[in-house]
């Protein structure tokens, strides 16, 4: 059997539908994968993926590589289209593949609910799923795998990129360290730089040096974060998306929010203390037992009462002592359990 994979952005969200992948590929399903550019480096020569296609900007101008993609696509006369995005326009492709089969989740569970009326077939979680790994992979109860639960993450293997990052840290002279990531995807999801400072300080005074890692145009966000940790943390040199990844395998910590590199921490197995404020832990953070979630103490009362309702700048609720008291706990030998402080 063959199967499409449509899940064009982001790289948190390609990261969430990688179990979906590795479960595809040990049932024996031939799987491609239409995907934009950004999150391409996790795909290409991924060991689970036969096929891989560039989506083209959505724009009238990109017409004519959309059409020579989807014309590639269509050769290879796949069984089933999933679409994992639940938006217009990845509907729109997974319908375009010419798929036997077009699947998605159902009108309720998706972004753009209207984009349902270009599916075939729709699924929806089982009653008490939470996590999106688990929305994903309830994806493919209709093509008859039912492995709600799986947390493999089939990732390229990276050789030169290993290499790499071991050149440049031993360049640094660090061996233990954590990696500070401040920047958050939109601005409700960041914690202030001074904040992060602070930690870099706390994290030195336990013996791990801090390194802010950033992607393009987040130099001056990490910079803030280094001019306020009295020397306890250093800006990270550059790094592809996968040298991120194998600089994420190297680390002791990941503190983050809930963004791309936080998620792909959790991929790889580092600890994580993870931070959120508007966005929904139970949906979208770690799922590793020893890892932690620091939330603002309002949003977590709420939570605990049934709602979840998100006004202002909550992450400022967050204090610098949660966080270190988060890290303490991650930290320790018997950390087993994920906590909420």
């Amino acid at each position: 059997m063959k199967a499409v994979i449509v899940r064009l952005s982001a790289i948190g969200d390609v990261v969430h539908t990688l179990p979906a992948l590795a479960v595809l590929h040990r049932h024996g399903w031939e799987t491609g994968w239409i995907v934009e550019p950004p999150a391409r480096p996790l795909l290409e020569g991924n060991p689970s993926l036969s096929r891989l296609w560039p989506a083209p900007p959505a724009r009238l101008t990109a017409w004519g590589v959309a059409h020579r993609v989807l014309a590639d696509v269509r050769a290879k006369e796949y069984d089933v289209a999933l679409d994992f995005q639940g938006l217009w326009k990845s509907a729109t492709w997974a319908r375009l593949t010419g798929a036997g089969r077009v699947v998605g989740m159902s009108r309720k569970w998706r972004r753009e609910p209207g984009s349902s009326v270009l599916l075939g077939e729709s699924a929806e979680p089982p009653p008490g799923i939470t996590h999106v790994i688990d929305e994903n992979l309830a994806l493919l109860r209709p093509v008859g795998i039912d492995e709600i639960g799986a947390r493999e993450f089939p990732l390229p293997a990276a050789v030169a990129e290993r290499q790499a990052i071991a050149h440049a840290l031993s360049a640094t002279g660090m061996e233990r360290f954590a990696i500070l990531n401040p920047a958050g995807g939109w601005p409700g999801k960041l914690w202030r730089a001074q904040n992060f400072g602070a930690v870099a300080r706390g994290l030195r005074d336990r013996g791990l040096p801090s390194l802010v890692t950033w992607g393009p145009g987040e130099e001056e966000l990490a910079e803030r974060v280094v001019a306020t940790s009295a020397g306890a943390a250093r800006r990270a040199f550059a790094t592809t998306l996968l040298e991120y990844v194998e600089l994420a395998r190297r680390a002791r910590l990941v503190v983050a929010a809930d963004t791309g590199p936080l998620h792909l921490a959790c991929a790889v197995g580092t600890p994580v203390v993870a931070l959120f404020g508007p966005t929904d832990p139970a949906r979208n953070g770690p799922f590793s037992p020893g890892d932690v979630v620091v939330r603002p103490p309002a949003i977590e009362a709420a939570a605990r009462g049934g709602r979840y309702r998100v006004e202002g700048a909550v992450m400022d609720e967050i204090s610098v002592e949660q966080v270190l008291a988060a890290i303490d706990r991650r930290l320790a030998p018997d950390a087993a359990a994920v906590h909420a402080v």
